[in-house]
């Protein structure tokens, strides 16, 4: 019996067939290959960029940390009002067009049966099993959202220490070790750009700052420029610079040899309260890909809109009935 195998039936112990209100297979009789239909738009994709795992994780954490797992921010601005995109923490989001293609091929198979907020939570589990991750199950049923403010993003900021990080995910019931578990999974994958680290470069604060790696400081200057001569654009560095796009325990290795790039991703293996978190993940890969996919399954089921509140929308851009 292999470990996917083994994470598969542990998730069913701990999660039975129905996740509060969600159910697996929801749309086992409204729409048969619903998720079949959207593993296959993922996986195409996969195959030619695999960079979309870190997108699609990313889109789904700024989503359901906001209003909750309703899809509000694949909502596009209007004449008439804004959005959660325009909210500058959710400006290089990506991944939407992977959600359109997903909606329309299953508007084609089963016109307004499918929510934008359940191709989210199902494009995201497939592209995380597609890089290496855990495979794990997710109750379908949610339904979309109709508000989307911008005035509502408020997430954790890469400069922030692990105890300010913590108050944004307790505040939507995880524990600490939960944290830990997303924000290190979750950088184990993508990218971040100079501006959201550079303060902690030598080249910009005068000094070495004794919580990052000397050479990995050398690094990051040599891409990032300077104060005196910054880089002309916001160049852009992989936050697990070992296996950037593979899921693995490597990036917990890498921050508990002092180079983690975002001030956050450091501190969680610097900080008491953490630090015996991440020595843990760095020595136990399988515990990592249990305790994510548990983590992921959770997340998936923040603030749910269900029952005949929201709607089914038909492009995931745009409520149906726009005021």
């Amino acid at each position: 019996m292999n470990s996917t195998t083994l994470i598969i039936i542990t998730l069913f112990c701990v999660f039975p067939l129905v996740l509060g209100e969600l159910r697996l297979g929801f749309y086992s009789l409204s729409c048969p290959r619903a998720e079949a239909i959207v593993r296959d738009v993922v996986q195409r994709r996969f195959n030619t960029d695999k960079s979309i795992t870190a997108a699609l994780l990313r889109m789904h954490f700024h989503d359901c940390f906001v209003r909750g797992c309703d899809a509000s921010l694949l909502l596009d601005p209007t004449e008439n009002r804004t959005s959660e995109k325009d909210a500058g923490l959710n400006q290089s989001v990506r991944g939407f067009d992977i959600i359109d293609e997903a909606k329309s091929a299953l508007e084609q198979a089963c016109p307004s049966t499918v929510s934008c907020a359940d191709i989210i939570s199902l494009a995201t589990r497939d592209a995380v099993a597609l890089a290496g991750g855990p495979s794990y199950n997710v109750g379908t049923g949610r339904r979309d959202g109709l508000v989307s403010d911008p005035r509502e993003v408020k997430l954790p900021l890469p400069s922030m220490s692990v105890f300010e990080a913590l108050h944004f995910f307790t505040a939507r019931g995880f524990t600490l070790f939960e944290m830990v578990t997303l924000v290190g999974g979750g950088h184990s994958l993508g990218s971040t750009h100079c501006s959201n680290f550079r303060s902690r470069l030598s080249s910009f604060r005068g000094s070495l700052d004794p919580t990052m790696d000397p050479n990995m400081d050398a690094e990051l200057g040599k891409v990032c420029g300077s104060a005196k001569q910054p880089a002309t654009s916001d160049p852009s560095v992989y936050l697990d610079q070992i296996t950037p796009l593979a899921f693995d325990n490597r990036f917990f290795n890498q921050i508990l040899a002092k180079r983690g790039i975002l001030n956050l991703d450091q501190q969680l293996a610097l900080d008491p309260l953490s630090s015996h978190m991440v020595s843990g993940f760095a020595a136990d890969g399988e515990s990592l890909l249990q305790s994510f996919a548990s983590a992921m399954i959770k997340m998936s089921s923040i603030n749910v809109t269900l029952g005949n509140e929201g709607e089914i929308r038909r492009n995931c851009r745009a409520v149906n009935h726009p005021l």
